[in-house]
Order: structure tokens, then sequence, then C-alpha cells
């Protein structure tokens, strides 16, 4: 896997104050490793062994299946399912048959486009805390946002301390604020939605206010998934 196919600048992911930007970015390498599979690089022998070897998981079946090119997708899985056989099935083993579960589990287990984008994303979040330091204008940027999911406000904050010498006070403090008014906001607008089922508050003319989509933003922000 070639390097660029994981990285992006990240200031294109807090341009778009829409939702979290860690979401966006995340979003935006798994496109890209998936793109990458489903293109050339399924015909490269040393993808194609990491492939036959790691599988995928359902996940991003689902995101390959979706999209054109099912012959690539056909000649992978051929592949991975003679790998499979052969590595979990086919060896001979004077083992008890739950060990070949164990391996067949381990096997369920992992995936190509995850191990990548786990690859990528770690180094796009290094560049998080490496820019905060040295690049005032992203600071600006980055304290522009209006939130960050639950899931990220965790991961930032947790690797903030080994990774950002002078500015992890400022750079937790945001993210704390940010994450915590959102939160309070989201709390309002779930309270306004429920009392909209009041027939006192029903009608034509009802203000809703910022509550219908409440439930979706709430999702969103504990999951770190769209809907």
């Amino acid at each position: 896997m070639r390097e660029d196919i994981c990285t992006i600048p990240i200031s294109e992911a807090f341009e778009e104050n829409d939702g979290c930007p860690i979401c966006r970015m995340y979003e935006t390498v798994e496109e890209r490793i998936i793109e990458y599979i489903m293109g050339a690089a399924m015909m490269e022998p040393d993808i194609r062994i990491e492939t036959n070897r790691l599988g995928f998981c359902e996940k991003h079946l689902s995101k390959m299946y979706s999209r054109r090119g099912k012959l690539q997708l056909a000649l992978m899985l051929e592949t991975h399912t003679k790998e499979l056989h052969r590595s979990v099935f086919k060896k001979a083993t004077l083992s008890p048959k739950f060990k070949k579960a164990e391996k067949a589990e381990a096997k369920r287990c992992t995936c190509f486009v995850c191990e990548k984008i786990d690859w990528g994303f770690k180094r796009m979040t290094d560049t998080i805390y490496r820019t905060y330091e040295t690049d005032r204008d992203f600071r600006e940027l980055f304290e522009s946002q209006d939130m960050f999911c639950l899931e990220h406000y965790s991961m930032l904050t947790s690797g903030c301390a080994k990774k950002m010498k002078r500015y992890g006070f400022e750079f937790t403090s945001v993210l704390e604020e940010k994450t915590g008014n959102y939160l309070e906001s989201l709390s309002a607008d779930l309270k306004k939605y429920c009392s909209m089922f009041d027939y006192r508050n029903s009608g034509a003319d009802a203000d809703w206010g910022n509550s219908k989509d409440s439930i979706e933003r709430t999702i969103e922000f504990l999951t770190g998934h769209r809907l």
C-alpha cells in the first residue's frame, strides 16, 4: 500500500464544519482504500497475498459488494476462500477439532481494509497533534469545529499526553469544551423532540426547532457513524 493512498492534507477534513472532523477523516481513508483495492491493486501479487491471508470484515465486504466491479471482488474471494480452506480445513493436524474452530475464528476477525485504515488513520491523527503544535492557522481551524464525536474526543484526549509537548492542555481543553457543549445541546434537542409528541404541541405550525434530527445526530455522536 503506497503511503499517499492513506494520506490527505488534514486541513481538508477540518475545512468542512459538518459533524465530527475525525469521522470525515476516517471516511476519506476508508473510501480511498476501498477504491484502491477494487482497482488495479487487486491484481498486484503482494496485495493478493495479503487479501488472501486477512480477508474482509462484514462491513467492508458489504461496501465492496455495493460497488461496480463484481469480478474483482469474486477473484479476491476465490483465492481467499482457497487459502482459508488450505490453512484451516485441509491442513492435517492431530490436535482437537476445536483448534480448527479457533483458527477459523481468528481468520474471521481479520480484514485487509480495516488493517490499512488503522495504519493510515494513526498517521493522520499523529499529524493532527503535530500540526496543532506548529501551525496557528490549524489551531484556529480546530477550535472552529462545532463538535467531536464521543469516540474521537476520547481517542484524541487519550493520545495527547504521549504526542504533544507544548499545547496539550489547550488541545484537551478545546476538545472537552466542544464535546461537552455539544452533548448539552443534544440533550436539550432530544427533550424538545419528546415534548413535541404531547398533543398540546401538535399541529401544522408546531415549532420543532432544531430537534427534528436530534435522534440521528445523537446516534452519530455516540457511535461515530452517520445513519
